[in-house]
């Protein structure tokens, strides 16, 4: 802790991680109580007022014909801040609201890859022989097929039909779909350094002694892989919440991720497409959100490795 709290990149990311974390969980009271909209209420035909004057929400187009109608742009006021999405909709509130699924998508998603990983890396670390080529071969294979490629194709499924595993059925309108899809594609990626790391420890002096004493092989995992593998877990997971977030807009854009009437920044994104040219902010907006955040969980990265890892910090201390 004392190393981190040395790293001002580091500090300073996660700073703005909070920052970020907490504007999102103040959405409702920002939507309701400052903006005095509801972000996800249709409102093409309202109007509002600014600096005494009506204005509507929808205003014809700026082409010498005026054909069409775009929303308002930015008021830099309490209402309508970063202006309105093509249905009238407060694009503040919406980014914030956005911000909720996709930090919330994300880092479960990191968490339960991270859950699998370590699963996966252990058994086939410690265990070796025929149990270690099949699982390695497998995560081969799924390390083979291209990430977005394979998390298309596991969500045109899921989306389409839903998800049902034995008595249980989970909604095809579900988070619960993009946290374990985006989790598993990325398990191969957390899983390699882990079965590294654990065929390391397998060959230590403490791990051998344990065999030779008779421990039992899941109280060596327990109380000595585990706990040297917790360092590598620790660093893995703001990279892996990064590329989780990323995917999770990506999926979101191509409407595979989280579902309407729930917004996103990949949603919102998606919903600023054909407003490029008369109100890019509404597409600006959320990528700068994410640009921000992928940063700070990089820098953040970053700084747990050079906190954790020994050897780096034996190398800075000669």
């Amino acid at each position: 802790m004392r190393s981190i709290a040395r790293n001002r990149s580091a500090m300073a990311a996660l700073a703005t991680l909070a920052l970020v974390t907490l504007a999102c969980m103040l959405a409702p009271l920002y939507a309701h109580h400052v903006a005095h909209t509801d972000p996800f209420t249709s409102n093409v035909a309202g109007s509002i007022v600014l600096d005494g004057h009506e204005v509507d929400i929808m205003q014809p187009n700026d082409n010498p014909l005026h054909l069409g109608l775009s929303p308002i742009g930015p008021t830099w006021h309490a209402t309508y801040l970063l202006g309105a999405d093509s249905q009238g909709r407060d694009l503040a509130s919406r980014l914030l609201y956005g911000g909720r699924d996709s930090l919330l998508v994300s880092s479960c998603a990191a968490v339960v890859c991270l859950v699998l990983a370590a699963m996966a890396g252990i058994v086939a670390g410690f265990s070796g022989g025929v149990v270690d080529a099949l699982l390695s071969r497998m995560m081969d294979i799924m390390w083979a097929v291209p990430v977005y490629l394979f998390a298309i194709s596991l969500s045109i499924v899921t989306v389409s039909h839903g998800l049902r595993v034995g008595p249980v059925t989970v909604r095809a309108d579900s988070l619960l779909i993009p946290i374990f899809i985006i989790a598993l594609v990325y398990v191969p990626y957390a899983a390699r350094p882990i079965r590294g790391r654990v065929m390391a420890l397998r060959q230590a002096e403490f791990v051998t002694a344990a065999r030779c004493l008779g421990v039992p092989r899941w109280r060596i995992v327990v109380r000595d892989i585990l706990p040297n593998v917790t360092t590598t877990l620790v660093m893995l997971g703001p990279l892996l919440m990064a590329l989780s977030l990323l995917a999770e807009s990506a999926l979101s854009f191509l409407s595979l991720g989280v579902q309407a009437p729930a917004a996103s920044w990949g949603t919102i994104i998606q919903d600023g497409e054909g407003l490029i040219y008369t109100r890019p902010m509404v597409a600006v907006a959320p990528g700068l959100a994410i640009v921000v955040v992928v940063l700070a969980l990089n820098i953040l990265g970053d700084g747990l490795r050079d906190a954790l890892d020994v050897r780096d910090a034996a190398r800075r201390s000669s």
